[in-house]
């Protein structure tokens, strides 16, 4: 059951567009704060009154101001609401998109669920709070497709010491020639064209350009 609602959003008018979601789902006790701080003390203020929330809904991302802030994020934010009420359902709105960042917030922060702020997001966090309030986890679809591409490869270190330097403009023998300063083997240029056609053919990606894309884009390097 879910009925005490706190949201930590900074910007107004997503707040006002969760809280008119959660009325539809007939969840009419909400709280809303703009930073992370206050959110905290509500949460520790309301588990000494014995009224607890049930869930909270957080972005990642906050805008820093004037105002002075212990926690400046939604991460951090959920690892302390979670110290001190261990029970605490949380559904991250956000607008981040790599799916490897989304993953670790399921694998090491236990979120229950993840929406992001898109085209349609009104109508997802419906199905996400449903999904919640009915004791699952909620994984987009979409998102669930691309963590599955990452982990169809597991990138090594070295891949992403090569991919990682590609980013930087580098080319395979500037790169080689780092790898040989650093000491990390193999650094031929040779077993360096074979990592990459290796992550090309397991991603199905015809141009390092792809790759490279890719990786950026999820959040692998």
């Amino acid at each position: 059951m879910i009925k005490k609602v706190l949201i930590a959003e900074d910007h107004e008018s997503v707040s006002i567009s969760i809280q008119k979601t959660l009325e539809a789902l007939h969840m009419d006790q909400i709280d809303h704060v703009y930073y992370c701080d206050d959110a905290l003390m509500k949460i520790q203020e309301a588990r000494q009154q014995h009224h607890s929330y049930d869930i909270l809904i957080t972005d990642l991302y906050f805008e820093k101001d004037h105002r002075d802030q212990q926690i400046d994020n939604g991460a951090t934010l959920i690892a302390a609401a979670r110290k001190a009420q261990p029970d605490l359902k949380v559904l991250v709105f956000s607008a981040e998109s790599k799916a490897a960042i989304i993953e670790t917030l399921f694998d090491q922060l236990e979120i229950d669920g993840y929406v992001r702020k898109a085209r349609g997001d009104a109508r997802e966090l419906k199905k996400a709070l449903e999904h919640i309030k009915a004791g699952q986890r909620y994984y987009p679809r979409h998102l669930l497709q691309q963590v599955k591409q990452v982990n169809h490869y597991a990138f090594t270190p070295l891949d992403i010491t090569i991919i990682a330097l590609m980013t930087q403009g580098k080319r395979q023998q500037e790169i080689a020639d780092h790898l040989k300063k650093s000491k990390i083997q193999p650094s031929s240029l040779s077993s360096i064209e074979k990592r990459l056609t290796l992550m090309k053919d397991a991603l199905n990606f015809s141009t390092n350009e792809q790759l490279i894309a890719y990786c950026v884009k999820l959040g692998v390097v």
